[in-house]
């Protein structure tokens, strides 16, 4: 079965259990400073499964583009990607364990033939702060799947959530598919690592509010979440021994593999992986840079080279990979086609400013060898290492194969302590940046949610109908806002914007909400890229006379409660796209 086939079997199952296919969203998340990335398919539908009602309704399901960058040094396996795709469903307040638990049985046993003795899952095993799932073990008895089969385990495993430090979260249920591998010791269980097991999906009940006091208390709400990975079943579907041999990734592993001199597994998926999540960030308005998600496009880009190089891929063919991964993708993600021109020259840009730090890096190298020379030494220390992968993007491997060629050796016990300690620093700059969990709906990012509204207006009254909506990023200290336009925007026409969006601050308009069909959205005038980011009914916003546009939320109920607001600054990022990041100013 092929991938797309299964997306289209995932969706049409749901459908016939009065699920809405709903859209995913884009690999940025908008309006959530939270995270860098879409990382799971509910990450969208958070307001939703916090209580506000979804134009839809109760019973949701669609496929979500996905990036996690905890699994980047994890590539090279079987399973473990960057870029994934997530097919889901939920039931916000709907149906819970029972009907979820034997949904996903019948999807996995009778349209996708899985036999029984294949499956084994995991639930909660229960603990201070909620009891043993026993309900979810007893509905998969009831479905078929034997105690032995069913495996409890603690929160580390089958607990999800909160988000941050308070909030909906609960057990889960995860399902896994047994490769026939030999068991690798008697405890051998789903939560080992050896190979047997593989999770293809996870069902999260989320039955508990986290206080801030620690203290946990049912929801009123209670809601349904899975998620299962489209690459992941693709290739046990297809009898494959791992993703990279399924018809997604094939054709960017052999391209690699006829142009590289020493091609090895390990550098083949890793340059897959990293370049087909690479041409799917551009594609969703990322550019390499040193900080948030650009960076993490860097540094998927850059390792991917220095795999190239490893294996003797020649980089001047990585616009022909590029279009490898377009052409092989395209029908599962037409908008790689749409931007295929952006991605290719994003890429080599980022290539070759990559190829010149290297050549500093090898500078470096030089001055620290002809050092040690001078002082009779023959050992490039951690934190000389360390520092030519840190500051000049020079692998560790790479500065060792040098030393060899000059008869030096490497302190590589020392670079692992350095890169640890980098590593730790990082994770808690990243848990300052996200503790305050997904969508933060706080009073000053709902209004500057808000003001970005009035933004779009004014830019499209002032720049002309071409402006579009490209992207956006609020904290609580700022918004950012990305948006079409073909020429940097001058001081004296931002301005102007920033005159008229003040002036409908100083005006207090009433801020409106109101469900409707999309159909009836677009003959109001509401604004809004209709394509297939939109379900049958939707949200439409209106600030006064002056703005109309389809929207999630949240947002003030008049504009006299937003402060006023200053443009900061005005760049590009990409061909075509601008952005504007404005404050409010007391």
């Amino acid at each position: 079965m092929k991938a797309i086939e299964l997306r289209e079997k995932f969706l049409k199952f749901f459908e016939e259990k009065n699920h809405k296919i709903i859209s995913g969203a884009r690999l940025i998340p908008e309006n959530d400073p939270t995270v860098l990335f879409t990382t799971a398919g509910m990450h969208p539908l958070v307001p939703y499964l916090t209580g506000q009602p979804h134009p839809e309704g109760k019973r949701l399901t669609d496929y979500q583009k996905c990036l996690r960058t905890d699994d980047i040094d994890e590539v090279g396996d079987i399973s473990h990607l960057t870029f994934f795709e997530m097919l889901g469903n939920w039931s916000l307040g709907d149906y819970f364990k029972q009907d979820s638990i034997r949904y996903s049985y019948e999807f996995l046993t009778k349209v996708l033939n899985i036999p029984n003795e294949k499956i084994s899952v995991t639930c909660f095993e229960g603990d201070k702060d909620a009891p043993r799932d026993e309900e979810a073990a007893k509905v998969w008895e009831e479905c078929g799947i034997p105690k032995e089969r069913i495996y409890y385990l603690g929160k580390k495993d089958n607990w999800w959530g909160p988000a941050g430090e308070t909030g909906p979260c609960g057990p889960d249920t995860e399902i896994f598919y047994d490769t026939g591998k030999e068991k690798c010791c008697d405890e051998c269980s789903p939560a080992c690592d050896c190979g047997k097991y593989v999770e293809i999906w996870n069902n999260v009940f989320m039955q508990y509010n986290k206080k801030a006091d620690g203290s946990f208390e049912p929801l009123k709400q209670k809601n349904v979440d899975t998620g299962m990975g489209l690459e992941r079943m693709t290739f046990i579907l297809q009898g494959k021994e791992n993703v990279f041999e399924t018809e997604l990734f094939e054709p960017i592993v052999s391209m690699v593999k006829s142009k590289a001199s020493m091609p090895n597994d390990d550098s083949l998926r890793v340059i897959a992986d990293h370049i087909r999540a690479s041409c799917l960030l551009v594609c969703d308005g990322v550019v390499p840079s040193n900080i948030g998600q650009g960076y993490i496009l860097r540094r998927l880009v850059r390792r991917a080279i220095r795999h190239m190089r490893k294996i003797g891929f020649n980089l001047d063919d990585i616009s022909a990979l590029c279009e490898t991964v377009i052409n092989s993708l395209s029908n599962m993600y037409k908008e790689l086609e749409e931007n295929k021109e952006n991605i290719i020259f994003q890429i080599n840009k980022e290539k070759n400013r990559f190829v010149n730090t290297l050549s500093n890096g090898e500078k470096e190298f030089n001055k620290i060898t002809s050092k040690l020379k001078e002082q009779n030494e023959d050992l490039i220390d951690g934190k000389s290492l360390f520092r030519l992968y840190d500051t000049y993007g020079f692998p560790p491997e790479l500065t060792a194969e040098l030393a060899k060629e000059n008869g030096l050796k490497v302190d590589m016990e020392g670079y692992n302590k350095c890169f640890k300690e980098h590593q730790e620093k990082s994770r808690q700059g990243a848990e300052g940046v996200f503790k305050g969990g997904l969508a933060d709906h706080s009073e000053i990012t709902t209004a500057y949610h808000t003001a970005t509204h009035l933004l779009l207006e004014s830019l499209q009254r002032i720049l002309g109908p071409h402006v579009m909506q490209k992207g956006s990023n609020i904290t609580a200290q700022r918004a950012r806002f990305d948006f079409s336009n073909p020429e940097k925007v001058q001081r004296d026409v931002l301005d102007k914007v920033e005159a008229m969006i003040n002036e409908q601050i100083d005006r207090g308009l009433e801020v409106t909400c109101e469900e409707m069909p999309l159909k009836k959205a677009r003959e109001i005038g509401a604004r809004g890229i209709f394509d297939s980011k939109y379900g049958e009914m939707v949200k439409v916003y209106t600030i006064g006379d002056f703005s109309k546009e389809i929207c999630g939320g949240p947002h003030v109920d008049n504009t006299s409660k937003l402060k006023h607001i200053k443009i900061k600054k005005e760049e590009a990022v990409s061909s075509g796209v601008r952005r504007i990041k404005m404050e409010f100013v007391d």
